[in-house]
């Protein structure tokens, strides 16, 4: 793609720009995080994006974690686990085989879908409801595996159920902190990581606290309604980059 032929420091800036959204992400708006695989993806090989983005997400978790472990809605989570698995196996099939360039605009395409699909008008459900968990589960394995895009999925299911802010951020944060660690056997079956990967995690791991320490001190200070509006399209944009490039 464009910027994989740039200079070394603008593709670290493009990579510790991702890592100041992964750790924002992850404790305060989830939507955020779509421009961390949309940074990675623009100056990496989609599949090695994918890989390199997960060790971002992986710090992030633990911050998010640390910060937000008592909150979690642990019915939720226990509805959704069961149909990730299978999701994730999608997932792997997807990146293995599909060639980069269409695996770029797939995942371009996953992320203008999710964005589209938060735009709509989405009634409470009640919380027996299987079935939306289920295809929950499915669509954030898949999603995470292929794209690390899950975010948007678990967000509709989430703000459907009605939880509020504070036990929203706690049950996404033990969520994806499970998945990404399943994810990572996945990740090293297909070979995506190697020493310069980790060496590459390693040192961005400061810049992933960083955005997590800013991200809890604006969460509760930013109204959540303008934030999301702002995130919404500015991750419709980059979907549509990913696409058209």
């Amino acid at each position: 793609m464009i910027l994989q032929s740039a200079p070394t420091v603008v593709i670290w800036l493009a990579l510790g720009t991702a890592a100041l959204c992964a750790g924002f992400a992850k404790t305060a708006v989830g939507g955020l995080g779509l421009f961390s695989v949309v940074l990675a993806a623009t100056v990496m090989p989609a599949a090695e994006s994918t890989a390199a983005v997960l060790l971002l997400l992986l710090v992030g978790d633990a911050c998010a974690v640390a910060r937000y472990h008592r909150d979690a809605d642990w019915r939720l989570i226990r509805q959704v686990v069961p149909a990730v698995l299978p999701g994730l196996l999608i997932g792997a099939v997807l990146l293995a085989h599909l060639p980069d360039t269409l695996l770029r605009r797939t995942i371009g395409g996953i992320l203008l879908f999710m964005v589209a699909l938060q735009l709509l008008p989405l009634p409470r459900m009640p919380r027996g409801s299987r079935r939306a968990a289920t295809l929950a589960g499915l669509g954030a394995g898949a999603c995470t595996m292929t794209a690390n895009a899950a975010g948007p999925v678990m967000t509709l299911y989430l703000v459907a159920r009605g939880l509020d802010k504070r036990r929203f951020l706690g049950t996404s944060a033990w969520f994806f902190a499970g998945v990404n660690l399943c994810k990572v056997p996945f990740a090293a079956g297909l070979g995506l990581f190697d020493t310069t990967m980790v060496l590459r995690g390693l040192a961005l791991a400061p810049v992933v606290v960083l955005g997590a320490l800013i991200g809890v001190k604006v969460v509760n200070r930013l109204e959540q309604r303008v934030f999301d509006r702002v995130v919404l399209v500015a991750s419709g944009v980059s979907a549509l980059a990913l696409i058209l490039l």
